[in-house]
């Protein structure tokens, strides 16, 4: 019997992790995402767990196992269900029928205020979503969608296969809460209807995500501003012989070494941006939107809306990105040009290294000369001294006798100093 993969069961597993909700007409639902402001995908999760088990225990139900990243719970009237993502965590209530006054603050109230306050982070989405059966008069819908709603950016459209209406106007009301309408089909599933409120909720929750890349966009074009002047500068001055290329270099290193650290800052937020504006795309494609009454759909509002942000985000990317490619191209011609100069002064070095070897060898040839010469004198005579006493009775003079042995004498000193520098070498 083979094996099973430690983690297969766990994968497998993940698939089926966070269900869609299932919901009968007429309900209402309500949901908020809190996300720490800082550093929010290093948070310490446990405190997370322990703002559930606070709201999970004022009702008396169940505690999710330990490192648990979803868990359903009734809580009163409602039922709860509880995510942790990666940067944030969801709190859905889903309730059964809906009050006559629409988008009752009221019915937020199913989070205990005090409760809310002890959040371990800052609500970064709330929304108020009534689900209400389609009536067969359509006028009727049109009459509630434009009491509900600001015309000037409700969206609104056929979704499913025209199984439900659903819209929506991006705006924040008094209490805090985005409103969002859904019109079923009599009839039309309870795992359908979950399915239309999940999505609702995910493209709020993940548009509200991604745009926190525009905040940081905008902070970055503020330092790029102000650093593309002095990169422009640089790279336009690199060509001029008069300037000190490593004192160019330095400064060169200094704007790559701002714009590195820029990088490092805002890589994460970027990319999770990015990653976040795929998935509200992709929600949005899934609800496979119709016209309805002629008024925006979800996918243009987006389109007029949301995209332009993005745009915004993205080429402030591209923009560090460049200006980091620029700096480094002109490091690197900036290092070549260093590079030759610092070739050419060594050459001077070694040209000049080779002169002075060649009047040192020049000297020693002089002092070679010299010393075979004084050598010889004091040989000379140490040599005649010694032969005076034999040569005197002969009646040679001193003098005939030194002139005798100077050139004998001279030949042995000179062939004994170039066997020494021979065996030098």
């Amino acid at each position: 019997m083979i094996d099973d993969h430690p983690q297969r069961y766990a994968l497998v597993n993940e698939l089926h992790a966070r269900p869609f909700p299932s919901l009968d007409l007429p309900c209402h639902v309500v949901y908020f995402a809190v996300k720490q402001p800082v550093d929010a995908h290093n948070r310490d999760r446990a405190e997370d767990r322990a703002h559930l088990l606070g709201l999970l225990d004022r009702h008396g139900a169940a505690h999710p196992p330990e490192g648990a990243t979803h868990h359903a719970a009734r809580i009163g009237r409602h039922d709860l269900k509880w995510e942790s993502h990666t940067e944030f965590v969801t709190y859905s209530a889903f309730g059964k029928g809906v009050g006559e006054r629409a988008f009752n603050p009221a019915e937020a109230e199913v989070f205990p205020a005090d409760w809310m306050a002890s959040a371990p982070g800052k609500r970064i989405a709330a929304i108020l979503i009534r689900v209400e059966p389609l009536p067969e008069n359509l006028v009727a819908v049109k009459s509630r969608l434009e009491e509900w709603f600001v015309p000037e950016s409700m969206a609104c459209s056929w979704v499913l296969d025209e199984t439900a209406i659903i819209a929506g106007d991006f705006q924040i009301d008094p209490a805090g809460q985005m409103r969002f309408a859904i019109f079923a089909r009599p009839g039309t599933g309870a795992r359908r209807i979950g399915r239309i409120v999940q999505r609702l909720c995910e493209i709020e929750t993940y548009r509200a995500m991604s745009m926190l890349g525009l905040g940081r966009a905008r902070e970055l074009n503020k330092h790029l501003n102000a650093l593309d002047p002095k990169l422009s500068d640089l790279v336009a001055t690199m060509s001029d012989k008069g300037r000190d290329a490593e004192d160019t270099l330095h400064e060169l290193l200094e704007i790559s070494a701002a714009l590195e650290a820029q990088a490092v800052r805002h890589a994460f937020r970027f990319g999770a941006a990015g990653a976040y504006e795929a998935l509200v795309n992709q929600r949005v494609e899934v609800l496979r939107e119709t016209r309805f009454n002629g008024r925006q759909t979800f996918a243009e509002f987006m389109m007029r809306r949301y995209d332009p942000a993005m745009r915004t985000v993205k080429s402030a990317e591209r923009r560090l990105e460049q200006m980091a490619e620029r700096a480094e191209r002109a490091g690197e011609l900036l290092q070549t040009r260093v590079d030759v100069e610092r070739s050419a002064q060594n050459q001077k070095l070694l040209e000049s290294m080779d002169r002075r070897a060649d009047l040192a060898l020049r000297l020693q040839h002089t002092v070679e000369g010299l010393s075979v010469v004084a050598i010889s004198y004091y040989a000379v005579n140490l040599a005649a001294y010694a032969a005076y006493p034999v040569m005197e009775p002969l009646g040679m003079s001193k003098g005939l006798m030194t002139a005798l042995l100077t050139p004998a004498v001279i030949l042995l000193v000179w062939l004994s100093i170039r066997r020494i520098r021979k065996g030098m070498h």
